[in-house]
């Protein structure tokens, strides 16, 4: 999601006039952070110190969720001369006031560029759809963060789709905070799926979507089918799990027990079986007891997942999960996110042997001799392919 949110931030400030480049060399650099755990608030911490450090002349602004949620806190780091909450991050260049004239001086006509692919090192797009949540995750401090689920209107998403393809880019993914919630704040006829038909019967041929994640409750059978009948949408799912125990589960307030995800995931694998299927997973949650993490464990080590998230459990001020008793103490916690990653490091060489010797579409990134299939395997190819190239790549076997 902030991905989606740094690509508006960074189109503002091109057609503003400005240009990129190093932080060592910049006159504006854009921080925009996320909250979601504990080590998130440090990693933002460290880039904006280490941005001052480098570059004592630059303006350094703040924004995002952590922006939100502790706006002083930041505020009073070096170098920073602006902290701009997510309801005011589209208009960030309006509210710093960088214009052109500011940038470049004021020269007779037009001097702002438009984003492409390659810039910033991207090579696909990130599409924000949606943006809020309404649910009640124990854990989660994103809804105090974002406010409520907002939907962008489908013609706006299709506009915006058209300019990005013509753009040059060959891939989208589409992204919200809460996703699968998209069209219920716009009316009975619009809904996550009722948008995906849409894109389906627009967009253009050389363009891939994928669907960023996914609530569990959310992906439906249509979004399935969808998905596995269509060309247009990368066979690639990400459903966070979040953890393997019922009990937990409910503790969390996750609306759905792994009875329900199970067959949500196995169906998927035996509809789809070139499918990659991630997850994001919790460990060390307050009350999570040596067979609740063996059950995580235990599933995560059968299931049809091809790629994990683990993160270790942090308290978030202002979520209901800080009161709860029973606290896992964090080297316990970090223990178990261990053992956790190095499933999900299994997970994915055991999808990538199973692809071996298949043909998948790929996009070429970096230098051109990597690409990405569209089920989200890596695999790299001799040079002499330019970047963001549709190719054709077999799967090589792992040694």
């Amino acid at each position: 999601m902030n991905q989606a949110d740094s690509l508006t931030i960074e189109e503002s400030l091109l057609a503003r006039g400005g240009s990129p480049c190093a932080p060592s060399d910049a006159d504006l650099i854009v921080v925009n952070t996320c909250s979601v755990t504990a080590s998130a608030d440090q990693a933002a911490r460290q880039t904006i110190r280490q941005a001052a450090r480098q570059n004592p002349n630059a303006k350094i602004v703040v924004s995002g969720c952590y922006a939100t949620r502790k706006p002083d806190e930041l505020a009073a780091l070096p170098g920073v001369i602006r902290v701009i909450p997510n309801q005011l991050k589209d208009r960030l260049a309006e509210e710093v006031e960088i214009t052109s004239a500011e940038r470049f001086g004021g020269g007779e006509g037009a001097c702002g560029g438009a984003i492409a692919p390659g810039l910033a090192g991207r090579t696909a797009y990130t599409l924000r759809v949606q943006t809020g949540c309404d649910e009640v995750c124990s854990y989660c401090i994103i809804p105090s963060t974002r406010g409520r689920s907002r939907s962008r209107p489908a013609d706006d998403i299709l506009a915006d789709i058209a300019r990005v393809s013509a753009a040059g880019f060959r891939e989208i993914a589409l992204t919200g905070v809460h996703l699968g919630s998209y069209g219920r704040d716009l009316g009975a006829d619009d809904s996550l799926v009722d948008l995906l038909r849409r894109i389906e019967q627009s967009a253009p041929d050389s363009t891939l979507f994928r669907i960023s994640s996914l609530e569990p409750m959310d992906c439906s059978a249509e979004i399935v089918g969808l998905v596995a009948g269509s060309g247009c949408f990368a066979p690639h799912f990400h459903l966070p799990l979040q953890h393997a125990s019922d009990g937990v589960l409910a503790a969390m307030r996750r609306p759905y027990t792994l009875a329900y995800y199970r067959r949500l995931v196995d169906d998927i694998r035996a509809r789809i079986p070139h499918a990659s299927i991630g997850s994001d997973v919790i460990v060390g949650f307050p009350g999570e007891t040596e067979q609740d993490a063996d059950a995580l464990l235990e599933y995560l080590e059968q299931s049809p997942l091809t790629h994990l998230h683990v993160f270790p459990y942090s308290d978030r001020e202002g979520t209901a999960a800080v009161a709860l008793p029973s606290k896992v103490h964090g080297i316990e916690v970090r223990r178990r996110a261990s053992t956790a990653r190095n499933i999900g490091h299994d997970l994915a060489r055991k999808f990538h042997q199973s692809q071996a010797g298949t043909i998948r579409r790929g996009l070429t990134i970096e230098d051109g001799t990597l690409a990405v299939t569209d089920n989200y395997l890596k695999v790299r190819i001799p040079p002499g392919v330019a970047r963001n190239q549709w190719v054709n790549v077999e799967i090589p076997r792992l040694s």
